[in-house]
């Protein structure tokens, strides 16, 4: 969605620029999409948490600039290795390496999880103020889990690299950069409830292998995660109202045409309600 007479800004070396060709470049003043994006371009997973939880939501946001997208979205570091996810091999969580592998694997999602949330802060121009705080708010609570398990990683020998990981979760960040209605549908309505589906199997295997610290940060997760996905849901109703559009029928056009995955039982029916889906849609999902 495009601001009615936003301005167009570019981005050069990471620095904002208001014209490529000009001259004379001029800056554009910093303002919280400006800082999101030079977070999401950060390659360096423990300074872009901390830029993510640096960032000020309170600050001037820009909100009608449309912003040009620079090469480099988003920054990625040189491990850990990204293969296939058939080819990710999971260990039994009751030896050291296999729960520093299952950690390692959800440390990976939550950074990805980071650039999810700042490019949604970026990215689209021309929503509410409230957007773009909201955003910010799960980019800082993203930013802490992957900290809280980048942490306890190292106290079982391990550190954020150390083992391969799977390279699909930015594709419906790609698939969805065009529309923001889309991104709102696909990203939190889908792939992060489908993470409030996974956590009570998690959390019950990292008990059963005696890790209670590990278990309490999935509960950390979870509680936050019930509050992104509330978040999804609630700029995805009210762009399909402002839009004119039916939110259930909506989602599923938009879940075909964007191949979003196939969401499978069993569902945490409880944080999924506690996030604001509806029975109807709930029962759509079985």
């Amino acid at each position: 969605m495009k601001a009615e007479g936003g301005a167009i800004l570019g981005l050069a070396h990471n620095h904002p620029t208001l014209d490529h060709d000009s001259p004379a470049r001029t800056a554009v003043p910093p303002s919280l999409r400006t800082d999101a994006l030079a977070a999401l371009l950060e390659p360096d997973p423990d300074r872009k948490a901390a830029a993510a939880q640096a960032l000020d939501a309170n600050g001037t946001i820009q909100a009608g600039s449309v912003l040009a997208e620079p090469p480099g979205i988003p920054g990625r570091p040189s491990r850990p290795l990204l293969v296939a996810h058939t080819d990710t091999k999971q260990r039994s969580a009751r030896t050291i390496e296999g729960r520093a592998q299952l950690l390692h694997a959800i440390a990976h999602i939550e950074l990805n999880a980071i650039d999810l949330a700042l490019d949604a802060v970026w990215r689209f121009s021309g929503m509410p103020d409230a957007y773009y705080r909201d955003w910010t708010q799960v980019a800082r609570e993203e930013a802490l889990h992957y900290a809280l398990l980048r942490d306890h990683l190292r106290t079982l020998g391990h550190g954020y690299g150390d083992f391969p990981a799977h390279r699909a979760l930015w594709d419906m960040a790609e698939r969805t950069r065009g529309d923001v209605l889309a991104r709102m549908a696909l990203v939190p309505r889908t792939l992060e409830a489908r993470g409030l589906d996974a956590s009570p199997a998690v959390r019950a295997k990292l008990l059963d292998a005696g890790d209670a610290p590990a278990a309490a940060i999935i509960d950390v997760i979870l509680r936050d995660e019930i509050g992104h996905v509330a978040i999804g849901n609630r700029w995805y109703r009210w762009l399909c109202e402002r839009r004119g559009l039916d939110p259930v029928e909506t989602y599923a056009a938009l879940a075909r045409a964007h191949g979003a995955p196939r969401t499978r039982p069993p569902l945490n029916l409880e944080a999924r309600r506690a996030a604001g889906f509806t029975e109807d849609e709930i029962a759509r999902l079985g």
